[in-house]
């Protein structure tokens, strides 16, 4: 049953969309994919239509005219599904930073276990990071503790961006309500699926930083992370969200 749909942003990916939509479809359950591609000028949208040929009615392609970040890329994918009654709908980065083989164990979070929404999560079993500089290793550990300790979420991994959720999530959170455009998307997200009550789980994965392409990571995108998640906070004792 074709009830899953995995979304991957791509923007300049070219070196690793054929290789990540091959692993995925790889896969013993039928994932569907969708990229949402932000028009690369390394033209992966036009590598994506290619094939599209092979694959059928499993790999869907959304372009978008411009480059406005991460978290409207997934809104847009949320949306996407969300017209199309997928149950659960994955993000995950193109770069081989999320392992294909760990898809299902998010899946059978959800779906065996009951979880609402399953994190793979990089800290929740020790520090499960392969490649990255101490320094960056040290910015994400750190970055996530200080957002616990504002938000009193009970995660390990709050910035973690290898997520699967339930239909259910999606659909309940006000999706035009979310702000944030970097990396600080995914802390929103869990953040409004905590104040909402739904159930959270953590799911160990190993990630491996990319070994073909360029980072996305800015010294912008970490300001909005750091003064957003006060802010975000603030909000919601005003009852805002």
């Amino acid at each position: 049953m074709r009830d899953t749909i995995v979304i991957i942003p791509t923007y300049n990916e070219i070196e690793n969309v054929e290789a990540i939509i091959r692993a995925v479809f790889a896969q013993e359950k039928a994932f569907n994919i969708l990229i949402v591609d932000d028009n690369s000028p390394d033209l992966t949208g036009l590598k994506v239509k290619s094939l599209q040929k092979e694959f059928g009615d499993r790999l869907f392609l959304l372009e978008r005219k411009l480059k406005t970040g991460l978290g409207t890329a997934y809104i847009d994918g949320f949306k996407w599904c969300l017209d199309r009654d997928y149950e659960y709908v994955f993000e995950m980065d193109a770069d081989f930073s999320h392992n294909p083989n760990d898809l299902i164990k998010l899946y059978n979070a959800c779906h065996i276990d009951g979880a609402d929404l399953a994190i793979g999560s990089r800290y929740i079993d020790g520090v499960n990071v392969v490649n990255w500089p101490m320094t960056r290793i040290l910015l994400s550990y750190f970055a996530s503790k200080y957002v616990r300790f504002i938000t009193r979420m009970k995660i390990q991994d709050t910035t973690a961006g290898f997520v699967c959720y339930k239909r259910k999530v999606l659909s309940t959170i006000d999706l035009d309500s979310v702000k944030f455009v970097g990396y600080a998307f995914q802390i929103e997200m869990k953040y409004k699926a905590y104040l909402k009550k739904f159930k959270i789980v953590e799911v160990p994965v190993i990630f491996t930083d990319r070994t073909k392409g360029k980072s996305k990571m800015s010294g912008r995108i970490i300001n909005e992370a750091i003064f957003g998640v006060l802010k975000m906070k603030f909000k919601s004792l005003l009852g805002k969200e």
